[in-house]
């Protein structure tokens, strides 16, 4: 498993643009143009667990193979079990699945990690967390969905802050590393929300892509978490 603290900032704040947001004719472009990224946020769908299609390891694979910045796959696929290790294996940085798919999320976590990637559990905007305190222990990051899973563009939900503070809470309480992703929603106008609840890791789509300079943007959404962090 990489080390805790691989690709992370000064400060502990991780950007992570969301490709849903990039063009995806001319994806390895843009792929470029987000150097300062703290890694590319790659949504695998399948039509089942969400209402959307998007692609499977081919495209990601081809995506690792061309990004300047590490591959965090977030799964919105059932079956993970059978599913998720190959996304390690084709050397994504992190791999997250869902929580509300899989059948033995311990034991997929760990067999991640096992393969080098990051482990990372997601929860949609409806459930609870509590369900995730005894395995903080066992993954990397757990990613609190701040919309419903499956489509970008999406306006932030307020409402996911509160199972969100109380995450970060029992983090601090357990002395645990892990990281606490959002995804949804995030912009100049969100992410200080999400920074003061708790989060260290922010996945942004069209605030990053559809900036006229995504670089600059990646950097202005960085202090702007940074400066609510310090505030929490």
């Amino acid at each position: 498993m990489p080390p805790l603290d691989e690709n992370s900032r000064p400060g502990g704040i991780r950007i992570n643009p969301s490709i849903l947001a990039a063009d995806f004719v001319n994806m390895q472009a843009d792929l470029a143009r987000i150097s300062t990224a703290d890694f590319v946020h790659v949504d695998v769908m399948d039509n089942h667990f969400v209402p959307n299609l998007t692609f499977g390891p081919q495209m990601v694979g081809r995506i690792q193979a061309t990004s300047p910045v590490p591959l965090d796959v977030h799964l919105m696929i059932d079956d993970p079990g059978r599913w998720a290790p190959e996304y390690a294996e084709l050397g994504a940085a992190s791999v997250t699945f869902h929580l509300e798919a899989a059948t033995e999320p311990v034991t997929l976590a760990r067999r991640l990690r096992a393969i080098g990637a990051r482990a990372g559990i997601a929860v949609k905007p409806a459930t609870a967390v509590e369900g995730l305190f005894d395995l903080l222990d066992e993954v990397d990051q757990i990613l609190v969905m701040t919309v419903e899973p499956g489509f970008g563009g999406q306006s932030f939900m307020p409402e996911t802050m509160p199972k969100l503070r109380r995450l970060a809470d029992e983090a601090r309480r357990r002395g645990s590393a892990v990281w606490l992703q959002v995804d949804g929603g995030i912009g100049e106008s969100t992410i200080a929300q999400a920074a003061e609840a708790g989060a260290d890791t922010f996945v942004a789509g069209s605030a990053v892509f559809g900036a006229g300079d995504p670089d600059a943007a990646i950097t202005a959404l960085r202090a702007t978490a940074s400066r609510a962090a310090h505030r929490h």
